[in-house]
């Protein structure tokens, strides 16, 4: 029996309408690399992941990958909402990541700003309104 000292995090899935335009978005925009990209039931297994941290995948996961017809329904409602999860990355460079990924085109949710905590921060939305934060430790 697990006591819980033997768990690791190895993948999250993160809710997209199409996978196609996930990838493109995820890899060439905000510059991950694709981990596996394989036939799925239809659709596909399709992760991504940063180079930094090869333990760790981003499942593009569309509705019809969700196993019943109620919860495939649910996940429709939810990226019509517009609001999904949220992935929070680190950069030493934080004001030069938000830079690149506004020149690329990705909706701003929230320009650099430094925080009391420590850290500077600046917020995107992706296609499907997932919020992505980039932070950079102060100090």
């Amino acid at each position: 029996m697990s006591n819980g000292k033997d768990l690791a995090l190895t993948h999250v899935a993160l809710l997209v309408a199409d996978q196609e335009k996930a990838l493109e978005f995820y890899r060439d925009v905000i510059g991950l690399e694709v981990r596996q990209d394989i036939p799925f039931f239809g659709v596909r297994w399709l992760t991504v992941g940063p180079a930094s941290q090869p333990g760790i995948e981003f499942l593009l996961e569309v509705p019809e990958m969700v196993p019943d017809e109620a919860a495939s329904e649910a996940a429709r409602a939810r990226l019509a909402s517009g609001a999904q999860g949220t992935l929070i990355f680190t950069t030493d460079a934080v004001d030069d990541t938000f830079a690149r990924l506004r020149d690329a085109g990705v909706e701003v949710s929230q320009e650099p700003i430094s925080q009391p905590y420590g850290v500077r921060d600046c917020g995107f939305r992706d296609p499907w309104g997932n919020h992505l934060r980039f932070s950079q430790v102060l100090g």
